[in-house]
């Protein structure tokens, strides 16, 4: 037997928890062809002594819709050891779109798009985009609840009559055309204006194809057990899979509370729905500055948005709102101004600037400020302190909870996650901290995602698998990006394979665009 590629004498890792082993790892055809002793001859032999050969790390939670449109390849991924992204996530997917929902909606989306073209999309025109360009490595996409409201109903907060239908036809499209699953982001406009029957009637189409439902809660914090109930109810009624986004307990009144997280989402399991989650590995966030005020204010889209934060009054009642801490009234109440980092604006002047100094230098209130920069561009982002450690590490250990980075575009300040989630993870909480092993992280980053997600041949390290591996070095691999300076190149991933065809070598990107978009099967 030949091989196109032989990995010699690394530490082997299957991705299903098992011990490492010394071993080879040949690669013929794009798939492992042996995982052992191999004694034939390879085109290419890598020396493997000392690094860590593992499945290629499964993100299955990233905003990369759009990135990978660009006219420049972007191997931020592959730098980490990512060779496959679940994207669309939080409600949030670039296609359906209409040219209405661009005029309510455009604004306030165009962070999230990146270095990609806001335009009406169907869904199987975006996946056909997205194969056209080449992205860098494997993408699979989630259709996005507020997609499907905004094409069917705009941002109006009831249905009008015939909505929840065109709803349902506009995601059996999606599916059809391949569709990963089902994403919601229920404290988004205009998503989080839906009642849990308009997210169950959604989820039955999913169900019917066969696929998952993911979804960013309604809310993280104060009712977070009240929200994990929604979401395992819906799986429940629909007969779907679900994936809990992020999971957190978000806001210092409720650090701590993480057990009840765990202890939901395992009693969920033994009830017979099968719910996982995933979670990035630090205690911020990053979301939409609007994200602070309640989504009422966005009721309407943009426009209507601008003309309410104009309006004294109307800030007023809506900072009512926001200090509620009620469910639907923003992040707002769940944070201070000393902890919210803004990251981009249309004005520069304010990245990296945190709003309770920006309040400072303008001697106005904190909350003005906010509702100031939100009024000048809607689709300024945040990054925002809302976790404990002691929560991330007691999430992060428990087997049911995958490693998901939560990235946007890779640009600008952004959150570090973008740029080293994963081996923040194996530096920082496996080599440095302990908190978790080798073999329980590498599962957690691979074959536990690709069950979630039903990614076949993917996520496993075994004879007849797909050839997407990861080669790291556990000595050096980690992180070293923070909130002010967070594109720090991640060090220690020293190859990568997609298929069986080397996207990086040594440590550096070899420019082929060798990324497939996964499409999901018939149900």
């Amino acid at each position: 037997m030949s091989a196109d590629l032989l990995l010699r004498g690394g530490t082997v890792h299957d991705g299903l928890g098992s011990p490492g082993r010394v071993a080879d790892v040949a690669v013929a055809d794009g798939r492992v062809v042996a995982v052992g002793s191999f004694d034939g001859a390879a085109a290419e032999v890598v020396d493997c002594d000392g690094l860590m050969v593992a499945p290629g790390f499964i993100d299955p939670h990233a905003h990369s819709d759009l990135v990978h449109t660009a006219a420049e390849p972007q191997p931020f991924k592959l730098a980490q050891g990512v060779t496959t992204e679940i994207v669309g996530n939080c409600g949030f997917s670039f296609a359906p779109l209409t040219a209405d929902v661009l005029d309510l909606l455009g604004d306030s989306w165009a962070e999230l798009a990146g270095p990609g073209e806001l335009r009406p999309r169907s869904f199987a025109g975006l996946l056909s985009e997205l194969e056209e360009a080449g992205p860098a490595n494997n993408v699979a996409v989630l259709v996005g609840h507020n997609a499907l409201r905004a094409a069917a109903n705009g941002v109006d907060r009831a249905l009008r009559p015939g909505a929840l239908q065109r709803m349902r036809e506009l995601a059996a499209e999606a599916f059809e055309a391949g569709a990963i699953g089902l994403s919601s982001g229920l404290i988004y406009v205009p998503g989080c204006y839906s009642d849990t029957d308009e997210v169950v009637a959604l989820a039955e189409v999913a169900a019917r194809y066969g696929r998952p439902y993911t979804t960013h809660m309604r809310d993280e914090a104060a009712h977070v057990t009240d929200s994990l109930d929604e979401a395992i109810g819906i799986g429940r009624r629909a007969g779907v899979r679900v994936q809990v986004s992020h999971c957190k307990v978000a806001g210092a009144r409720n650090h701590g509370r993480a057990g009840e997280l765990l202890d939901r989402i395992a009693a969920g399991r033994r009830d017979g729905v099968d719910v996982l989650g995933d979670q990035y590995p630090y205690t911020a966030g990053s979301t939409f500055l609007a994200a602070l005020l309640p989504p009422s204010a966005l009721e309407g889209g943009t426009a209507a948005l601008r003309t309410r934060l104009a309006n004294a009054s109307t800030r007023a009642e809506l900072r009512g709102v926001a200090e509620s801490s009620a469910v639907g009234s923003g992040l707002w109440g769940e944070s201070e101004p000393s902890d919210v980092l803004v990251v981009s604006h249309h004005d520069a002047r304010f990245a990296g600037q945190r709003l309770d100094a920006i309040a400072a230098a303008r001697g106005v209130d904190a909350w003005d400020v906010a509702c100031d920069l939100v009024l000048d561009d809607p689709a300024a982002m945040i990054v925002v302190d809302l976790m404990s450690e002691d929560d991330v590490r007691r999430i992060m250990v428990d087997p049911l909870i995958a490693v998901g980075s939560d990235n946007g575009p890779p640009q600008g300040l952004q959150h570090p996650r973008t740029w080293g989630c994963f081996p923040r993870v194996l530096g920082t909480y496996v080599r440095e901290q302990g908190v978790l092993t080798w073999e329980q992280a590498i599962r957690k980053m691979t074959s536990l995602s690709a069950r979630a997600f039903g990614l076949a041949g993917r996520g496993r390290l075994l004879p007849g698998m797909v050839a997407d591996i990861c080669v790291f070095d556990p000595v050096r691999i980690g992180h070293a990006g923070t909130y002010l300076q967070p594109d720090v190149a991640p060090e220690g991933v020293e190859l990568v394979a997609l298929a069986g065809r080397v996207a990086l070598r040594g440590g550096t990107y070899t420019g082929e665009r060798g990324g497939r978009v996964l499409r999901a099967g018939p149900g």
